[in-house]
C-alpha cells in the first residue's frame, strides 16, 4: 500500500437489530442454492416474469432454521456445531458488480474472523447469470480456538453482474463469525462525506419519531450526520409523540423541526434540499419518507459508495414491505421513454420474497440493474448535484423523484439503486393512489415530466395512453377519477407558471371536486349499502372472474363505451348488481354492471358505483377535446416547460414559496 492510499471499510457483516425472524433471510441463508428451475432466466430467450413462476414453485428450503438466540450482537452470529450458514444474502453478500461499474475501487479484501475449533470459511463469487464459483477457503488450524483470514478479491470479472459472499461451517465447536470488506483507496477519499437528512412528515408522529431515533442508534451513522431536518406539515405534531423525547436524545442535538404548510412531499424535500444548499456544509442530502423503518447500516454503505463513486452519483436504497418484511418491492426502476412511465427493467421482478427463494437461488438478482431514478423514500443526493441541476419540481407528490433522476442523468449525474441499502415501507401495491385524490397528481405530473424530458414528438405514446386509461375509468363508472384527470390536463395546458402558487391549495380543491361524486364517497360499514339484487342472474356465472384473452379485451374495449349509452336496468338504480373485490375491479368486469359495490385496495372501505349515461356522454366529449388540444399544443408546451425548468426549480423560487413560514420563524425568534 503506497503512502498516497489508505484502506477504507466498505461493508461490515451485520445482523438484524431486532432479531426479527421475518427478516433473518435478508441477513443469512441456511438453505442450499438451487438454480435449475430458472436456468434460462438470465441471458436466455424466455422472460423473467414467466420463468420465475416456475422457480417459486420449486422448494428450496432444507428445513434448517436460524434461531434468534444465535445472534450474538449486531455484527456476530453463532453457528451450531457441524452446521453450515451462508452469508450470500441481501445485506451480507458484497455487490461486486455495482462497485466495479460505478466506483474507483478495483479490488476488495474480505476479512473473516472465526472462533471455534475446526471452523472453516469458503468464499464464492457469482456470474451475471447467477452461476456461482468457489474462490478460496480457509480453516481454523488444528489446536487453535480461533483464526482470522483475509482474502484479496478482484472486481474485474464483474462487468455485467455478480456478487461475492462467504459460507461458514462450524467444526467441533459452535462457531462465531464476524467479517469486514475493505479496499485500498486514495488518501483524499479516506474521509467520509457528511449528511443532512430530510424527512417530510404529515400526521405520522410516532412513525417519524421512531425513524429519527433509528438514525441515532449506530454511533458511526450518527457521526456522519450534520443535521436531521423534519419538515412538519401536519396537524399531529412529531414533538407531541411519546416517542419524541427518546428520538431527540438519540440524535444528540442534531434534530431541527421545521413547520410549514402542507406542500406535499416535493415541498418538504425541497425545503430540506434548500436548507442544505444554503448551509453549504453537508456533502449529501438524504431524503427519507416518514413512514419507513430504517436499516442504519444502509446509510453508512450508501455514503461510502457515494464517496468512492467515479463521479457525483445519486445513491438510492431498495424498498422492502413493512408488512411482509422479507419481500422486496422493485430492484430498480427506469422510465420507459415511449410510454413515459416508470417500471422495472424487463429482466427484473417487481416483487421478490427472499424468504421463499434467497439470493444464491435466484439468477436474475445477480445481473446488475442500471436505473434512471430512485424513489425518495431513501435517496442520497450529493449537494453538488442540487447546486448544479436545481431542487425538486413543485409537484406536491408523484414524479418529483423520478423527474429529478432523469434531469440529473441528463446533466451527467447517474443514479445507482444500491444493494445493501434499504428501508421497510408500506408498498404502493397496498394503496389506492390510481383512483383517489392522488389520481390528479399522477396524471398532471406524468404529463409535465414527459413535456420536460420525452425525446419523442408529442410525448410518444403518453397522450394515447392517457386517453385509454381515462376511457377505462369512464366505463368502470369511476367518474370522480375522470374529473380529476381532466382537471390535471387543464392545469398542464395552463403552463408551468402556476406550479408554485398551486402547491399549498390544489389538494383541497381536488378533494372538494372529488367528493361531489358517489364513487368517491367511501364507507367502512357493509350495511351502509343497499343489498345486492338483480332481476336475473348474470349469464356468465362462474366465468365472471376469468381473465379474458387479449383479443377479447380489445373487442370489449370497443363495445363497452357503446354499452354506456344504453339505458341502465331499472333495478340497478335502487340496488347494486354486484359486490366486486378490489383485486377483481378491472375495467372489463366493472363495465358489465350498471351499479356495483366496489371495495378499495386497502380493504378498509367500499364505494357504490352507479352508471350514468348522460354524465358519460358529457365526459367523453370533454375528455376527447382535452386530449386533442394537448396533442396540438405539445410542441409549444414542451418548449415552455423546458425553458422555465431552471427557474421553477431554483433555490430562489423555492425561497419565495417558503417565505410565509420562514418569515413566521424569524418573527418567533
Amino acid at each position: 500500500m503506497s503512502a498516497q492510499t489508505v484502506r477504507r471499510v466498505l461493508q461490515r457483516q451485520i445482523m438484524p437489530a431486532d432479531r426479527d425472524l421475518d427478516v433473518i433471510p435478508l441477513y443469512v441463508d441456511p438453505d442450499p442454492a438451487v438454480l435449475d428451475a430458472d436456468k434460462y432466466n438470465v441471458g436466455g430467450d424466455k422472460g423473467a416474469k414467466e420463468l420465475n413462476k416456475a422457480s417459486l414453485r420449486q422448494a428450496v428450503s432444507s428445513g434448517t432454521t436460524v434461531h434468534p438466540d444465535q445472534i450474538v450482537d449486531r455484527h456476530a452470529i453463532r453457528i451450531e456445531q457441524g452446521e453450515r450458514l451462508s452469508f450470500g444474502s441481501y445485506f451480507n453478500a458484497f455487490p461486486a458488480s455495482y462497485w466495479r461499474r460505478w466506483s474507483i475501487v478495483q479490488d476488495v479484501r474480505l476479512t473473516v474472523e472465526l472462533t471455534g475449533r475446526g471452523a472453516s470459511v469458503t468464499v464464492y463469487k457469482s456470474m451475471a447469470n447467477g452461476r456461482s464459483q468457489r474462490v478460496e477457503s480457509a480453516q481454523v488450524a488444528d489446536g487453535d480456538a480461533s483464526g482470522a483470514f483475509a482474502f484479496e478479491l478482484p472486481l474485474k470479472p464483474f462487468a455485467d453482474g455478480g456478487w461475492y459472499w462467504y459460507d461458514v461451517t462450524a467444526g467441533d465447536d459452535d462457531a462465531v463469525v464476524t467479517a469486514t470488506w475493505d479496499a485500498e483507496v486514495p488518501a483524499d477519499r479516506a474521509e467520509s462525506g457528511t449528511v443532512t437528512v430530510a424527512i417530510t412528515t404529515m400526521n405520522r408522529p410516532d412513525f417519524c419519531a421512531k425513524l429519527v431515533g433509528q438514525l441515532g442508534e449506530d454511533p458511526l451513522v450518527l457521526s456522519l450526520l450534520d443535521e436531521v431536518l423534519v419538515m412538519e406539515q401536519g396537524t399531529q405534531k412529531v414533538v407531541d409523540s411519546t416517542e419524541f423525547p427518546a428520538a431527540e436524545k438519540a440524535v444528540q442535538g442534531k434534530l431541527r423541526i421545521i413547520e410549514q404548510g402542507n406542500l406535499g412531499g416535493s415541498g418538504g424535500y425541497a425545503r430540506g434540499q434548500l436548507e442544505a444548499v444554503k448551509a453549504a456544509v453537508s456533502t449529501y442530502v438524504l431524503c427519507m419518507d416518514d413512514d419507513v423503518v430504517c436499516e442504519p447500516e444502509g446509510i453508512l454503505r450508501a455514503v461510502t459508495f457515494g464517496d468512492l463513486a467515479r463521479r457525483p452519483t445519486i445513491v438510492g436504497g431498495h424498498m422492502f414491505s413493512l408488512y411482509s418484511r422479507s419481500r422486496l418491492h422493485s430492484f430498480g426502476e427506469i422510465i420507459q421513454s415511449w410510454r413515459w412511465w416508470w417500471m422495472s427493467p424487463e429482466h427484473v421482478l417487481s416483487e421478490w420474497d427472499f424468504a421463499a427463494r434467497n439470493l444464491r437461488s435466484t439468477r436474475w438478482l445477480h445481473r446488475r440493474v442500471d436505473v434512471d431514478f430512485n424513489g425518495w423514500f431513501m435517496c442520497l443526493i450529493p449537494r453538488q448535484v442540487l447546486e448544479d441541476v436545481g431542487l425538486s419540481l413543485p409537484l406536491f407528490i408523484k414524479w418529483d423523484d423520478s423527474e429529478f433522476g432523469v434531469r440529473a442523468k441528463a446533466a451527467g449525474y447517474p443514479t445507482v439503486t444500491f444493494p445493501g441499502a434499504a428501508v421497510w415501507h408500506v408498498p404502493w401495491t397496498d394503496k389506492n393512489d390510481a383512483l383517489d385524490w392522488q389520481a390528479y397528481f399522477h396524471q398532471r405530473n406524468r404529463l409535465i415530466a414527459a413535456l420536460l424530458h420525452s425525446p419523442y414528438p408529442h410525448g410518444g405514446r403518453v397522450i394515447r395512453e392517457s386517453l385509454n386509461h381515462t376511457i377505462a375509468h369512464l366505463v368502470s363508472m369511476q367518474y370522480s377519477t375522470v374529473e380529476l384527470r381532466q382537471l390535471a390536463m387543464e392545469d398542464v395546458l395552463a403552463g408551468p407558471d402556476g406550479l408554485h402558487a398551486q402547491l399549498g391549495t390544489r389538494l383541497g380543491e381536488v378533494n372538494a371536486l372529488r367528493k361531489q361524486y358517489a364513487d368517491a364517497q367511501l364507507n367502512s360499514d357493509p350495511d351502509a349499502f343497499p343489498p345486492v339484487r338483480r332481476s336475473k342472474p348474470s349469464r356468465r356465472a362462474h366465468d365472471e372472474l376469468e381473465v379474458p384473452s387479449k383479443r377479447t379485451q380489445i373487442i370489449t374495449a370497443g363495445l363497452m363505451p357503446l354499452r354506456q349509452l344504453r339505458k341502465p336496468r331499472p333495478l340497478s338504480r335502487e340496488f347494486p348488481e354486484a359486490e366486486v373485490a378490489a383485486m377483481d375491479a378491472k375495467w372489463y368486469r366493472l363495465a358489465r354492471h350498471d351499479s356495483a359495490i366496489v371495495s378499495m385496495p386497502d380493504q378498509t372501505s367500499a364505494a357504490l358505483y352507479t352508471r350514468d349515461p348522460e354524465l358519460f356522454r358529457d365526459l367523453v366529449k370533454r375528455v376527447t377535446d382535452l386530449h386533442l388540444k394537448l396533442y396540438r399544443r405539445w410542441p409549444e408546451l414542451a418548449a415552455e416547460y423546458r425553458s422555465k425548468l431552471p427557474e421553477i426549480t431554483s433555490p430562489e423560487a423555492w425561497e419565495e414559496t417558503f417565505r410565509p413560514w420562514t418569515e413566521a420563524e424569524a418573527a418567533d425568534d
